[in-house]
């Protein structure tokens, strides 16, 4: 926590020093998805942008409680034609409960986020178990003058609060924007002013999911949800609010003013905003009919997939750009970043196999050297791209150092195992494609290798050119490259 870390708020639109709200603890809040589907590219952005946030900040040494909402009131997504919300609709088509399509796919995220190897956040909750806190909130807004009834429906008045305050700060828009921008959707003729947003509405007959309220039997707004849990885990002030850019206007545009109407002040210092997925220069999304789920990467199953991708080439793909640049979906790029991934974790395992030297050129020194370089880059609005780049550096020292052409102390040597292991999986989340069922396998694998060469050495020893030739030759046949050093020889599997 004596590093000085800068982060982009989209608040004020500039770099700022990040300093929290309580020393040593962090209290931050993201946008989480909606239930009524599999996840998709889009949705790994965020999870995988964060998740770095989260595991950069536990690094540092601070205390984090990490807030990650589930939506499973479909009423913010709208059927453009028939004005119904998507969790209803599809409770409706296969005759099941809402709560069950919501389950189903809370169940299905949180799966993919496992083989992305994105943490769980410290608290998940749920929209539909938090009415009470929303209808609390709504009252609140009432009570200061900043909402008004409608048959049985309540609004935000957007105008009188943009009198006394000032809506659009977050995205920069003044009202007259927001007004022309405003689209005609259902209960426009129940509202004050066409930019006014609903806080609670009152359910139709055949509106499956409802509660109770003191207004009308209906369902909170979808702007509620995070001001309201946001406050009840977090508090009336804390630090990191996240989520997609296209969350900026209108979803935490209206929370801020949520907020200020209900409690007198902001909740949020620092706003973060990754940049979008996008397909051919366009955004990926469900609105778009334009997503390739996640499931469909890892199998290969999309017509636009050349072959499966796996979790690890996914989340390495994401972190090769930063958070707040657009990444454009090709095949190109996401076999490159496979590539650039094996290259990595082909280092990794070369590190196992490096035999230090008394009186090696690099020493600790070149340890701690990389770790400020990538420490540096991260410090700096957490710049992932730049850690990777870092990183392949490595990479070449340690294929010069397996081949002989380097050495290193046995401190150094332990020293850059740490510093490496640290910022690869620890920091960036990546992990061996081999954990799990193939961990043995390819352990074994390693060992059967190695007792290949040793066989090979005492062969060359006796000068059993034969022998030691072919051992070499097989391996090279199974797709194992060795080299011969001064001290040895060192192999690794090419793909």
């Amino acid at each position: 926590m004596t590093r000085s870390l800068f982060l982009y708020n989209t608040r004020s639109r500039r770099k700022e020093l990040f300093k929290p709200l309580t020393e040593g603890h962090v209290g931050m809040y993201v946008c989480g998805p909606t239930v009524y589907g599999d996840a998709h590219l889009g949705h790994a952005r965020p999870a995988i942008t964060f998740d770095l946030v989260f595991r950069y900040l536990k690094h540092l040494g601070y205390k984090v409680r990490y807030v990650r909402n589930i939506t499973d009131v479909g009423h913010l997504e709208h059927d453009a034609d028939e004005g119904e919300d998507k969790i209803a609709k599809k409770a409706r088509l296969e005759q099941l409960e809402p709560m069950e399509v919501a389950q189903y796919y809370t169940n299905r995220f949180n799966r993919a986020m496992d083989k992305l190897n994105v943490l769980p956040p410290s608290i998940e909750p749920h929209a539909t178990g938090h009415i009470i806190e929303q209808e609390e909130l709504v009252k609140e807004i009432m009570k200061n003058g900043y909402a008004y009834e409608s048959n049985g429906s309540i609004y935000f008045d957007v105008v009188k609060y943009n009198k006394d305050h000032k809506y659009g700060v977050l995205s920069g828009r003044n009202l007259e924007d927001v007004h022309d921008a405003s689209r005609e959707l259902d209960g426009v003729g129940e509202k004050k002013h066409q930019v006014d947003f609903a806080l609670w509405k009152k359910a139709q007959p055949e509106h499956i999911m409802r509660w109770p309220s003191p207004w009308s039997e209906g369902f909170p707004g979808w702007h509620c949800e995070c001001t309201a849990m946001g406050r009840k885990y977090l508090g009336t002030h804390f630090d990191i609010h996240g989520g997609g850019m296209d969350l900026v206007f209108p979803h935490h545009e209206c929370e801020i003013a949520q907020a200020v109407a209900s409690q007198g002040d902001e909740m949020v210092k620092y706003w973060m905003h990754n940049n979008m997925i996008t397909i051919a220069g366009k955004k990926m999304g469900k609105s778009y009919n334009n997503f390739i789920t996640l499931d469909q990467f890892f199998q290969g199953t999309h017509e636009l997939l050349e072959q499966p991708y796996s979790p690890m080439t996914i989340r390495f793909f994401i972190l090769q750009a930063h958070y707040r640049s657009t990444v454009d979906f090709s095949n190109e790029a996401l076999q490159a970043s496979q590539k650039g991934f094996e290259r990595l974790m082909d280092a990794v395992a070369q590190l196992e196999r490096i035999t230090p030297q008394a009186q090696g050129s690099l020493t600790e020194a070149y340890a701690e050297e990389v770790n400020e370089k990538c420490a540096t880059a991260m410090d700096d609005d957490f710049n992932s791209p730049i850690v990777i780049s870092h990183l392949f550096d490595v990479t070449r020292v340690i294929n010069q150092l397996a081949d002989g052409q380097a050495t290193i102390t046995a401190a150094g040597l332990e020293a850059l195992k740490k510093v490496v292991h640290t910022w690869v999986f620890d920091i960036l989340g990546l992990k061996s494609e081999a954990e799990g069922g193939n961990a043995a396998r390819e352990e074994a694998y390693g060992q059967a290798v190695d007792l290949l060469l040793s066989l090979r050495a005492k062969a060359k020893a006796q000068k059993d050119w034969a022998t030691s030739d072919q051992i070499r030759d097989e391996l090279a046949r199974l797709g194992f490259e060795v080299k011969d050093t001064k001290d040895g020889a060192t192999w690794k599997l090419n793909k």
